[in-house]
């Protein structure tokens, strides 16, 4: 069977980008986890159980609203972690809440 230059090249550059996909996630996966005490968390509210959240400081949280369904929330919705912009990529519980929420579209 006679190769391409345009097959071969085809061919490389989806394995480079799964390579690239794949050890994007594996250093997702080895971020740390922000801690309630992490001063960005401290100034967002960040909860690592959103039913905590003190409803008389934050008063634009709602029952509902978590990690896992926010925009900004960098894995599935079923993931325990994942990591989140809002923290420097460093991964929040998907059971979380800060006051930087956004419902996902």
């Amino acid at each position: 069977m006679k190769s391409s230059r345009r097959t071969f090249l085809i061919t490389s550059l989806g394995a480079a980008s799964a390579l690239a996909l794949g050890s994007r996630q594996a250093l997702a996966a080895d971020a740390p986890k922000v801690s309630e005490d992490d001063a960005t968390a401290k100034a967002l509210g960040y909860k690592m159980d959103a039913t905590k959240v003190d409803k008389a400081k934050f008063a634009k949280y709602a029952a509902g609203q978590e990690c896992s369904n926010c925009q900004f929330f960098q894995g599935k919705p079923t993931d325990a972690f994942a990591p989140c912009p809002m923290f420097g990529g460093k991964q929040v519980a998907g059971k979380g809440w800060c006051n930087a929420y956004s419902k996902k579209a």
